[in-house]
């Protein structure tokens, strides 16, 4: 049986915030939303949409209604930019947990260029700030669960098992005493996105030492697929599926490419290690999180969220087997070793009962079923990354786009 709280989700109208919103509703949970529509706002700045067809939040939440008998609540709030409207609604609402997907989350879109770097920086360490700042000041025993990414670890491996947040290491004085001590993993961000979500684990460590909040971080890897048990309920309630440069997550990319008839483009040698994890279990890890809180006074409790790794030349081979699509290597616009290993502890959500995923189970069948039901809407000048992360990088890409150009002009 689960215990009934009332749960903000913070960034509750995107792609992993709204599938969880109802998650936690059907799981018996009162739920408020909270959203600032910034990534509705990006997609028509970049003159992108998402492949499947999003309606207004006002839809969304009477499609869901309509098919639960349950309500969700919402309220438009710019959490970096109005904390007093925030701490307000906090005050007034007392929820019992807070789920934070409120953060510019895309890679790419953080190294596109100063504006949209600052704007990364700025949203996401402001926004985090302002929660653990509204918690302290209304004196309450809410606990916090944040979505952070596994990219907090880098892009390469350790040569060891990546542990769950916390490393341990042995220190020796200059007496020559040696010293166990524990500390958070050292970061290694690669981009300005994954900057923030370090830097958000240093905000929550203060925060839970000196202020005893309860925080659950998670550290999540790539998300694939689209829908869950509850968004298929109603064609109204699907959840976003992003395939451009920018946010497109690789996999969704590729199924994309393949419903269209493009090969799908591996950058670089494609030898990169990452690791996956799909939109069900995403949500099933929240309410996982949301049922075994820390205890005040603990350290922040970080978790890895993730159902396997694999290297991106071999899922582009699993789904040219699976499409019989084709295979392109372009460019890495990202700057990383060719070649990494990644091997991740996931033991905590295993011991709670995490079932996850795996690509190989057939429900990738689904998301391909997506991708060719909506084929008719993608913009194939979206598909390519035209974001680098360095000089060097850039002029890679711009030869390659350039030749691109010249053979589509052909």
């Amino acid at each position: 049986m689960v215990s009934r709280k009332k749960i903000f989700v913070l960034g509750g109208d995107g792609f992993c915030g709204w599938p969880t919103s109802l998650h936690l509703s059907r799981l018996g949970h009162d739920v408020v939303i909270i959203d600032n529509f910034s990534r509705r706002r990006i997609d028509a700045e970049l003159g992108i949409r998402s492949l499947t067809p999003i309606v207004s939040i006002e839809q969304r939440i009477d499609a869901w209604r309509d098919v639960s008998g349950r309500q969700l609540g919402f309220h438009y709030i710019d959490i970096a930019q109005d904390p007093a409207q925030l701490t307000a609604l906090i005050a007034a609402e007392m929820p019992d947990t807070i789920v934070h997907f409120a953060e510019q989350r895309a890679a790419p879109y953080s190294m596109r260029g100063p504006v949209e770097k600052r704007y990364t920086v700025g949203n996401n360490v402001q926004g985090t700030h302002n929660v653990l700042c509204a918690l302290v000041e209304c004196g309450l025993d809410t606990h916090l669960v944040h979505l952070g990414t596994m990219g907090v670890y880098g892009y390469g491996g350790a040569g060891f098992e990546i542990p769950e947040g916390y490393l341990g290491v042995e220190i020796v004085d200059k007496a020559g005493e040696r010293h166990d001590w524990e500390i958070l993993y050292p970061t290694r961000p690669g981009s300005i996105y994954h900057l923030t979500k370090s830097m958000d684990q240093l905000l929550f460590q203060f925060y839970a030492q000196n202020d005893k909040l309860r925080i659950t971080d998670l550290h999540q890897g790539i998300v694939w697929g689209t829908q869950t048990e509850e968004t298929r309920q109603h064609e109204d309630l699907i959840n976003r599926f992003d395939y451009d440069g920018e946010y497109g997550t690789v996999l969704n990319r590729f199924l994309v490419e393949a419903a269209i008839g493009h090969p799908l483009t591996v950058h670089g040698t494609g030898g990169q290690t990452r690791a996956f994890i799909n939109i069900q279990d995403t949500v099933r890890c929240i309410a996982l999180a949301v049922a075994h809180p820390p205890q005040r006074g603990d350290r922040v409790k970080i978790l890895n969220q993730i159902a396997e790794t694999l290297r991106v030349r071999d899922l582009a081979a699993l789904v040219s087997r699976v499409t019989g699509a084709s295979i392109e290597n372009l460019p890495n616009p990202r700057k990383e070793a060719a070649e990494n290993d990644l091997v991740v502890s996931n033991a905590t959500f295993r011991s709670l009962g995490l079932d996850p995923i795996l690509l190989e189970e057939g429900l990738l069948g689904e998301t391909i079923e997506i991708s060719t039901r909506f084929a008719d809407r993608v913009d194939l000048a979206h598909i390519r990354a035209r974001t680098a992360w360095s000089h060097e990088e850039r002029e890679l890409l711009g030869r390659q786009n350039h030749t691109v150009g010249a053979r589509t002009a052909v």
